[in-house]
């Protein structure tokens, strides 16, 4: 009998319901892009990735090249290395005077898993998450894989991109179970206030809804900002407040994968069990480099905090010179978020519309890889992360405004 090419058949292949409600991170998605353009002989200038372009810490290369050699290659408990939890915890109590000990500290492979654990660990279908907008990409994506429904409030441009505590509140229903906070935001830059903060928290406490602080780039902030950490309202609302926090930008340590929750002891207990399922535990030497990171590296952070803020002036100024292009400066992390929604054409027909055209535009015209607003909920808006070299921040810049300039001709 003559069997057909398996080709030819039709997909036998059936995916779950969640899988298919969740698309590829914008992000990366646009970093693969660039990287097979650059892999073709193309020259790509990638203003796309938050990434940081400092070494990681010496100390902590060291500490994990020791801990390699002397056979930390095995399993550990699946909350991460006791050394590190308690060292997590200590460094909390001592900057906000944080409660935490060392049981309510689980170590993740990476923020973005632990921020991942927590959403299948407190939402469940039929449940609300509330974030507000513009928003890290992969928070609604999360809240979708655990069944639940992200509800976004929005933050303006006009206002700073503050997220408004009143809106928040507005936004409750009886299904809401989480808010969502990041601070400094990716990818606006934006910093909540500590009263806002607190407005936020007790607004929460009243209504037993959890509050998720995502403050990866706590470290990172200009001209005399000021931190608010939800770690200085954990002793008054110790069921309320809930951390995620990341080695990853602090220490220039992406690859390493090195994230932490810090939560009430039954959240962590039940995460810790997720991830022994999910990941056994994270990298072992890993953690002993992220150790090292932070109990000696700390001396180098004001130094690349001092590097961003020139390389953030120089995007912002550069921006705001463009026609058609607003700029607000940022007060944290390291990203630009301009709105360029006046490049857009008025019709596909005569040039891109939408922040997803105009970036592929300008990939596709002016080789600079940028990731496109909607992504963040905000499609008027693209983001540009100057967590690279001014020399790389002037030849993208160059190559954006020659486009932009061509689009107005």
């Amino acid at each position: 009998m003559y069997a057909r090419p398996f080709s030819l058949y039709p997909p036998l292949m059936k995916f779950s319901g969640r899988i298919s409600r969740v698309g590829e991170s914008a992000t990366l998605e646009v970093t693969r892009r660039s990287k097979e353009l650059e892999a073709s002989g193309i020259d790509v200038i990638d203003l796309s990735a938050g990434e940081p372009d400092f070494d990681s810490p010496p100390e902590a290369i060291e500490a994990a090249v020791d801990a390699l050699r002397g056979g930390m290659t095995r399993y550990t408990a699946a909350a991460g290395i006791p050394e590190l939890r308690q060292a997590i915890a200590e460094d909390y109590s001592d900057r906000f005077g944080a409660p935490w000990q060392t049981n309510q500290v689980v170590v993740t492979v990476g923020g973005k898993t632990g921020l991942l654990e927590l959403a299948l660990t407190l939402l469940d279908r039929g449940d609300e998450a509330i974030l507000p907008s513009p928003y890290w990409v992969t928070f609604p994506e999360q809240i979708r894989l655990a069944g639940a429904e992200p509800v976004i409030v929005e933050s303006r441009p006009e206002e700073g991109f503050r997220v408004q505590p009143e809106r928040i509140v507005d936004a409750f229903t009886e299904a809401t179970r989480l808010v969502i906070l990041n601070s400094p935001c990716n990818p606006t830059g934006s910093v909540i206030s500590a009263e806002d903060l607190r407005s936020i928290v007790e607004a929460c406490a009243e209504r037993e809804i959890v509050v998720l602080s995502d403050e990866t780039y706590e470290r990172f902030l200009y001209d005399g900002a000021e931190f608010a950490s939800v770690a200085r309202l954990a002793e008054e609302f110790p069921d309320t407040v809930i951390l995620c926090g990341s080695f990853s930008k602090t220490y220039a340590m992406t690859g390493w994968r090195v994230g932490f929750v810090i939560a009430p002891q039954p959240v962590v207990k039940r995460v810790v069990a997720l991830q022994s399922h999910a990941t056994s535990n994270p990298t072992t030497f890993a953690m002993v480099g992220a150790l090292a990171a932070l109990r000696r590296a700390g001396p180098s952070i004001p130094a690349m905090t001092a590097e961003y803020q020139v390389r953030r002036d120089l995007v912002t100024a550069r921006l705001s010179a463009m026609e058609g292009v607003e700029c607000l400066a940022p007060a944290g992390a390291f990203y630009a978020f301009p709105r360029v929604a006046d490049c857009y054409a008025e019709s596909a027909e005569s040039g891109p519309v939408g922040s997803v055209a105009f970036c592929s535009h300008l990939l596709d015209t002016a080789r600079v890889a940028t990731v496109p607003g909607v992504a963040f909920g905000a499609d008027d808006f693209l983001r540009i992360s100057f967590a690279c070299s001014r020399d790389k921040l002037d030849r993208g810049l160059e190559r954006m405004a020659s486009a932009v300039r061509a689009r107005s001709r």
